[in-house]
């Protein structure tokens, strides 16, 4: 096998295990989001959503960056064969994570009454927000780990550790959510507020899960990181390093890498905050009362979101997981190399990614009924129209992670930059002239993802001559995905006539989608190579040409 088809299959394979830890993650939070849904309420999950918003600009602020900042530079280093200074880099980050993350808690531990009750008007946030405080600490110490291993290569640790912090993160959310919303209705019964005080006291417990699952997942990779001390002394004593870094310079090192990454992940991501304040003042004005904004945001936050968060998690893996590989490809000059890797990504998150966002649209107030137990017009209509945001969000996080990846660290901050200047705009429009109410900030959601994916794949292109092939990436995928909706469709309507059962109706054309949608990719969307390289992938090629599904072209011919 060539050494370019090596590359693509190795950080295919690691991407996938990173994605499958992430999908499995989010499933898992998904699942566990139902029954705290259920205890603390809409409201409740607005108080959440807006805690877990403030948190996560200061996560983003602190130490968001690390993981790929240190996976992109060890991986550099390790391709040199320079073990030594790959070590000094992960050194050097738990100084700058230890130092980060404790600002980072103190301010928000402190500013929380400021914060959520002057500039986001929902004061009963404060202890949801207070109890995630700490998690600040935690999270950053984790970041450097994560982006250790996966500069080494290996995505299990981070795979494991995701998975264990999410397991954890749901056992305790739902005890704490639980206990807290009734200790929270006593203390309200006592201030004349019992729904009000429930709803903020299990917002807190949920959060708390937060907060143990991450500190179980730290432990972890330290044990990880601990017993895979031999084998680093060992790696170390054969260092190809003609210059020792000091940690002066791993300082200014990590600083030059993580200001652009951080930049641009904080633009990318402050949206989430900016909507929520422009939403929460626009719309009183307009009008709707303090109880209808806090049941839009919280159907927002709390289930759309919650749902089309589970495949986005595919990119974010894959984005994680390319980053390095494209690091050590273009250190390296191996600008072959980098296009395929580019190819592969793209390829690998639109073939997954299309047939969720169509999914997504087409059984939009099914899965919300089934998973969610919300069959309201608000809920259902809001996946349906915002299932889009799934597919460029998708690209966009991805083509971030790309960039990232080629050394282009501040292009990314330019166009999030744009994007989000142009998507506030759009928002305030549709709230203000318009009068969409929720719906405004979805459609805004997807107008700045959309932006997003036209100025980064103009980026790639221009910096790594890598030439889309649109009709592999997009229009396979997306006819095929087409073709499987359309059949889901008709065949939710026959089932749910026949037999009155949404849960029902809903799996068995799931099921439906996904064989249609297999069939149709191959008849001419996947090769026996593409397939290879997908997780159990030798398996479907068997099953495959048993079945004489597989038609053999190989798009990637020279």
């Amino acid at each position: 096998m060539s050494q370019r088809k090596k590359s693509n299959t190795s950080f295919l394979l690691q991407g996938s295990i990173l994605a499958a830890a992430s999908l499995i993650s989010r499933v898992i939070g998904m699942l566990y989001r139902l029954p705290v849904t259920n205890i603390i309420g809409d409201v409740g999950n607005d108080y959440y959503s807006c805690a877990f918003e403030i948190y996560n600009i200061f996560l983003l602020i602190s130490s968001f960056s690390l993981p790929l900042a240190v996976s992109k530079l060890v991986s550099a280093r390790i391709s040199r064969g320079e073990k030594t200074n790959a070590f000094r880099i992960v050194k050097g980050a738990f100084v700058f994570a230890a130092i980060s993350g404790t600002i980072a808690a103190l301010i928000v531990f402190f500013g929380a009454e400021f914060i959520t009750g002057t500039l986001l008007k929902t004061p009963m946030s404060i202890y949801a927000l207070k109890v995630l405080s700490p998690t600040l600490v935690i999270v950053a110490m984790l970041g450097v780990l994560r982006g250790y291993f996966q500069g080494l290569g290996s995505m299990v640790p981070s795979a494991i550790s995701q998975v264990i912090e999410q397991i954890i993160n749901a056992l305790v959310s739902m005890g704490a959510a639980y206990y807290l919303f009734g200790y929270g209705k006593k203390v309200g019964d006592a201030l004349g507020q019992p729904e009000k005080y429930a709803a903020a006291y299990g917002a807190a417990g949920s959060t708390l899960g937060t907060c143990v699952g991450a500190a179980a997942g730290l432990l972890f990779l330290f044990f990880v990181f601990y017993a895979y001390r031999s084998a680093r002394k060992k790696r170390n004593s054969r260092d190809r390093s003609t210059k020792t870094e000091t940690y002066m310079d791993v300082a200014k090192i990590l600083i030059l890498t993580i200001l652009p990454v951080l930049l641009s992940t904080t633009i990318y991501n402050i949206s989430g905050i900016l909507d929520q304040g422009i939403f929460k003042n626009l719309i009183l004005l307009k009008g709707y009362s303090k109880d209808e904004e806090e049941v839009f945001w919280g159907v927002f936050s709390g289930k759309y979101k919650l749902l089309i968060n589970v495949p986005i998690s595919i990119a974010s893996a894959l984005s994680a997981s390319c980053v390095p590989n494209l690091a050590a490809s273009y250190a390296n000059r191996k600008m072959d190399v980098v296009r395929h890797q580019i190819q592969a990504a793209m390829r690998f998150n639109m073939i997954v990614v299309f047939p969720c966002t169509v999914g997504m649209a087409v059984l939009a107030s099914p899965i919300m009924q089934l998973l969610l137990k919300d069959s309201s017009p608000l809920a259902g209509r809001m996946l349906q129209v915002g299932a889009a945001a799934i597919l460029f969000f998708s690209v966009s996080t991805l083509s971030n992670g790309i960039l990232q990846g080629i050394n282009r660290m501040r292009v990314p901050v330019w166009n999030a930059a744009v994007s989000l200047g142009l998507h506030l705009v759009f928002l305030t429009l549709l709230l203000w002239v318009f009068d969409l109410n929720i719906y405004a900030v979805v459609y805004a959601n997807i107008f700045f993802a959309f932006l997003m994916c036209i100025l980064n794949g103009i980026a790639i292109k221009r910096y790594s001559g890598y030439i889309m092939d649109v009709i592999n990436i997009f229009i396979l995928p997306g006819i095929s995905s087409l073709i499987m909706g359309i059949v889901v469709y008709f065949s939710y309507q026959g089932l749910y006539k026949a037999s009155e059962s949404n849960a029902l109706a809903t799996f068995l054309s799931i099921g439906i989608g996904v064989v249609v949608y297999g069939i149709c990719m191959l008849q001419g969307g996947l090769t026996e190579e593409d397939i290879l390289k997908f997780p159990k992938g030798a398996s479907i090629v068997r099953l495959a040409k048993k079945l004489h599904l597989l038609k053999s072209h190989d798009y990637t011919r020279e």
